[in-house]
């Protein structure tokens, strides 16, 4: 049932943190990671218990026993993630009443998606204080007593409760379903019933996360706003430049006006307006994000040949991302998906200027980083 209803809600996911207020930006593959260390109290049900167990029965010395379990993980989203987990050391294989005769030795070996309803259903919102986390995996179990493999399946509930930004406390509550010779005793029951002809563990830990590196998500710019103030600009610009032609040309008038007999009179030296027009990328890609930026970098263009003036075009990468080689190297490939376009429009290559600048933290948030300017020189 646990996992009929995370992967239902897997499909609301990106809408549940993309929408207007809880929109984010993907981050690089090294943030979002986590360790987990937890100490286990376990119970186990051996395939060859062909008898009802009922709940005080679960919490029998002989068929319970402590461990520790160790994990690390990453989320991708605010609401999927992924953990690779290390339970064990010390169970039992119920043969008997006497926990000593049952005592043995395994580890088991998973891997877990988890699926934080808490950011799904409600956005994502960095201090909340409790995060419900359901998880669905599968894996390989070792009965070191025993020398016994198994394959095993295990579903859970994972708590965390938030204590500062990197630390919380996590209670996770398991069910883990094996190979009927995991314990090294193998039922002959009748293979398809499912839940009779398996080992089983039921456990419940406490312990603490961590998180590794950068743990959390930036809000996504609003890119109509941000194109908006990059029209603005260009408007103002175009305003001062239709100032410009018009006192040139008021002065042209005024200097034939004066001249009895033609002469050749200098032109007016051209007005050069250097406020850059911003084209914007997505993260980690030198791919134009909008049609809409190319548009502003048009008028730009005309405005050059106008003034018969050339082009700088700086690329740049946000400085939280990537290594320095890296965004030195992204920043230069986004500066030449613009210089393309400007070839396009009719601008010759020889007049035009790239500058890579790597990695930035001018702007705030870090994507406005994220971005190639072009600029009268």
């Amino acid at each position: 049932m646990i996992a009929v209803v995370s992967l239902t809600l897997t499909a609301m996911a990106q809408g549940a943190v993309s929408g207007a207020k809880h929109s984010v930006a993907t981050n690089s593959f090294w943030a979002n990671w986590f360790v987990q260390a937890d100490v286990v109290g376990t119970s186990f049900w051996g395939s060859q218990e062909d008898r009802a167990v009922s709940f005080g029965q679960l919490l029998k010395g002989y068929r319970t026993n402590v461990g520790f379990s160790v994990a690390l993980g990453k989320w991708f989203t605010p609401g999927i993630g992924l953990r690779t987990k290390f339970n064990g050391l010390w169970g039992r294989t119920v043969v008997s009443d006497d926990k000593s005769t049952n005592a043995s030795r395994y580890w088991t070996l998973h891997e877990q998606v988890l699926f934080n309803l808490s950011n799904m259903l409600l956005g994502y919102n960095e201090r909340r204080l409790w995060n419900f986390i359901p998880y669905v995996g599968g894996g390989l179990g070792h009965s070191l007593t025993y020398n016994t493999d198994a394959l095993g399946l295990s579903f859970g509930l994972l708590n965390t409760l938030r204590i500062s930004r990197k630390l919380a406390v996590n209670i996770d509550l398991s069910y883990g379903l094996y190979g009927a010779a995991f314990d090294g005793n193998e039922s002959h029951g009748d293979e398809r019933r499912l839940f009779r002809n398996r080992d089983r563990a039921l456990s419940m830990e406490v312990g603490l996360t961590y998180r590794l590196g950068r743990s959390s998500w930036n809000k996504t710019p609003d890119m109509d706003a941000l194109n908006a103030l990059t029209q603005s600009e260009l408007d103002a610009l175009n305003a001062q430049l239709e100032d410009a032609l018009a006192e040139n040309d008021r002065l042209m008038q005024e200097l034939e006006a004066k001249t009895p007999a033609p002469a050749v009179t200098p032109a007016p030296e051209p007005v050069v307006v250097t406020a850059p027009v911003s084209v914007f990328f997505a993260i980690g890609r030198d791919v134009i994000d909008s049609e809409r930026d190319l548009q502003d970098v048009a008028a730009l263009v005309d405005v050059a040949k106008r003034q018969n003036a050339k082009l700088v075009v700086t690329g740049y990468a946000d400085s939280l991302t990537g290594s320095a080689d890296h965004n030195l190297q992204l920043s230069r490939q986004r500066a030449d998906a613009v210089v393309a376009e400007l070839l396009k429009m009719g601008v010759a290559a020889d007049r035009v200027e790239v500058v890579a600048a790597g990695g930035v933290d001018t702007l705030s948030p870090a994507p406005y980083n994220r971005r190639v300017t072009v600029q009268l020189k």
